[in-house]
């Protein structure tokens, strides 16, 4: 069997493994939020996610690969066609985009790019601990749960974490399938036919995506889980795939379905802590605001976070859009990064579960003083 942190891989019939919960019934029921963090490896095109409405420079940035029949949220952007379900979240006042957002780290390797956002400091090597561990040990009481073969570095430190990983059949290894990805994806001869290739062999053959489509079936296990009474407050999933250096149309529509149909999930699963539960869909960084050379995007820096559930402030559009205008790009390709996500991750944990500005400063996110808390994300 082959492990990695980013990934969950498991032979077809591998054993599950279930820690079974201490008794939360201490925690007040005023004090029983829970927060489910979402982290899609690869870098979500956000541009692609959320398109601008009427926007003369995102069109001429991305031509034909700008999603055809989006759907309306407001005057300004509009939401992929194959996120159906959160359309509907928006509409409820549940769903949140927070636009040209990233960590610190605002360079172009996904793991540099990953260890930062999952260790909480401003640098790919500034913990060998994760945010939510530290965030655990912070709320003295309760554990977090990581959908996933192997302990995250998110979820990595002395605090109450454990791990849960359904088994699923063999398929081919996505990590292989990923740097091969990117491998094709610098030849013009060739990248084509791998794209067609992958494509040819159905949604079991995609970068980082098993038959059945994994992220669903994690989203809706962590519900399970964070829905029973004495369930972990604190969630984490992540998928792999969305690093689309080629054919991005194409994949994006299989896996924003695959993100959405993730939230139903979730949702159904959820109902009882619904109205109590905030998810923060994050990415590493976002992509460039041109097309490349093979239908696809490249690695960029300024990306999009989505917050959603029945705790979330939503119905709205957050942040603050520097706009696609020449100008304006960072470093004249990327959409430019206004926020940084640990202001996000903690206005959910100031506002949501209630944990002291101090804690996170000191404990949580070290170091992090000069990164104010995003108010009003919850209702």
């Amino acid at each position: 069997m082959r492990l990695s942190r980013r990934h969950f891989i498991a032979a077809a019939g591998a054993a599950a493994t279930l820690t079974l919960w201490p008794n939360l019934s201490a925690l007040a029921s005023t004090n029983d939020q829970r927060l489910l963090v979402v982290l899609l490896r690869g870098g979500v095109d956000g541009l692609h996610l959320l398109p601008p409405r009427d926007d003369a420079a995102y069109a001429r940035l991305r031509g034909a690969l700008a999603p055809q029949n989006a759907r309306a949220l407001n005057a300004d952007f509009a939401l992929h066609p194959a996120l159906e379900f959160a359309h509907s979240l928006y509409a409820r006042g549940q769903l949140l985009p927070v636009v040209a957002i990233a960590p610190p780290y605002r360079q172009r390797s996904h793991f540099e790019a990953q260890d930062c956002l999952e260790n909480g400091t401003a640098s790919a090597n500034g913990a060998a601990s994760g945010w939510l561990n530290r965030c655990v040990a912070a709320m003295r009481g309760g554990e977090a749960l990581a959908v996933s073969a192997v302990m995250p570095l998110i979820m990595r430190g002395p605090g109450a974490a454990t791990t849960w990983s359904p088994p699923l059949p063999e398929d081919v290894d996505p990590i292989l399938l990923q740097r091969l990805q990117s491998l094709y994806a610098a030849d013009p001869q060739l990248s084509g036919a791998f794209a067609r290739a992958l494509d040819s062999q159905g949604a079991g053959m995609q970068v980082g995506t098993a038959r059945g489509a994994r992220l669903p079936q994690a989203m809706s296990a962590a519900a399970r889980f964070m829905a029973a009474a004495d369930g972990p407050r604190l969630g984490f999933v992540e998928d792999s795939g969305w690093d689309t250096h080629s054919n991005q149309a194409a994949v994006l529509a299989r896996k924003l379905g695959e993100l959405d149909a993730g939230l139903r999930a979730f949702q159904d699963g959820a109902a009882p802590i619904w109205e109590r539960t905030a998810i923060a869909i994050v990415s590493e960084f976002g992509r460039t605001a041109a097309v490349n050379g093979t239908a696809g995007t490249d690695h960029g820096t300024g990306g999009l976070a989505l917050l959603a559930g029945g705790a979330v402030h939503g119905g709205r559009i957050a942040g603050d859009w520097p706009g696609l205008a020449p100008a304006a790009l960072n470093e004249g390709r990327d959409l430019r990064a206004t926020s940084d996500l640990r202001g996000l991750f903690k206005g959910l944990l100031v506002e949501h579960l209630r944990l002291p500005e101090s804690a996170l400063e000191d404990q949580v996110f070290p170091d992090s003083r000069a990164v104010r808390a995003m108010p009003g994300l919850i209702v």
